[in-house]
């Protein structure tokens, strides 16, 4: 039996990006590709494509990073899929006219 949960993010057709959880990455990109739900954010951009895919131990970690990144720009999720690590640091600073500045 698999214990492990998953966050993955999948590529849609139209360029959109779509943040998932799981406790079976084959089952559920199965799922996203066959349509099985029309009401489903990926049900009208198939085909689908795994650009992401993390493992966790537990649910808690996985529903925790599946929430994080559900509230990253594109940009942010872009260096993740593409494992850049510098620019994930700096797509994270706080740049609105409130952000503290340095004189």
């Amino acid at each position: 039996m698999n214990s492990y949960m998953y966050v993955y993010i999948l590529k849609c057709s139209d360029d959109s990006y779509y943040t998932g959880v799981t406790n079976n990455i084959e089952r559920r990109i199965t799922e996203h590709n066959s349509g099985i739900n029309s009401s489903c954010y990926t049900f009208s951009r198939r085909p689908l494509e795994l650009v992401f895919l993390e493992k966790f131990q537990t649910a808690i970690e996985a529903i925790s990073m599946e929430k994080k990144l559900k509230g990253w720009s594109r940009k942010k999720k872009e260096a993740l899929i593409n494992g850049d690590w510098s620019l994930i640091h700096e797509y994270s600073k706080c740049n609105n006219s409130t952000a503290y500045k340095k004189n």
